[in-house]
């Protein structure tokens, strides 16, 4: 069972993730679930977010449409009222050079410091009670849908990861403005797509 407090900044998922990397080869998902914490959907997301941005890791072949399936999954989840996140063992047992980790945490760090500086609470009913945490769900559902499609747009899946590292911030530091943006980006995103299908 993990009693540590949840993260509470970007910030300090990069933080988590690093610490894992000593030692090892390679750090499976499983390994970076259990250092981030499998029970709150905000920092599930939010790594998620990060994992789809990073250039040296998101544009990965494959990697945004796995992201698209631990995102549906837990999504799903979380509209069944579920208070602990399931993957499947196959999503898990993935795992990705601890070099590359590194080196995209190393980009991220700037970015992130300055980002953690720009969250605050705020119009924090877009973000807490039932039915705004729904809306996030169906909205991450949505972008998750569309990330497959993504893979085939150039730069498109940025716009999906932008999404979810929104809701994931805006979760852990119940800022509503967040949110509100990251609505706004999965419209965005469900533009691009259908502009791309009928282009």
């Amino acid at each position: 069972m993990d009693t540590r407090p949840h993260v509470a900044s970007l910030d300090e998922v990069l933080d988590r993730v690093a610490d894992i990397c000593d030692h090892r080869p390679r750090v499976s998902i499983d390994a970076i679930m259990d250092a981030i914490g499998q029970r709150s959907f905000g920092p599930v997301l939010l790594l998620i977010g990060l994992i789809v941005l990073a250039p040296i890791i998101g544009d990965i072949p494959g990697v945004p449409t796995l992201c698209a399936l631990m995102v549906l999954t837990i999504s799903v989840q979380l509209l069944l009222h579920k208070e602990h996140f399931w993957l499947p063992r196959w999503i898990l047992a993935r795992s990705v050079t601890t070099a590359h980790l590194l080196r995209a945490i190393r980009v991220s760090r700037k970015p992130a410091r300055f980002i953690d500086r720009l969250v605050k609470p705020r119009l924090i009913f877009l973000i807490r009670g039932y039915i705004p945490m729904r809306c996030v769900a169906l909205s991450s559902m949505a972008v998750a849908l569309m990330m497959p499609l993504m893979e085939f747009i150039p730069f498109s899946a940025n716009l999906a990861g932008a999404v979810l590292t929104f809701f994931g911030l805006a979760i852990i530091g119940r800022d509503g403005l967040l949110a509100l943006l990251a609505f706004l980006f999965t419209g965005a995103s469900g533009a691009v797509i259908g502009w791309a299908l009928l282009g």
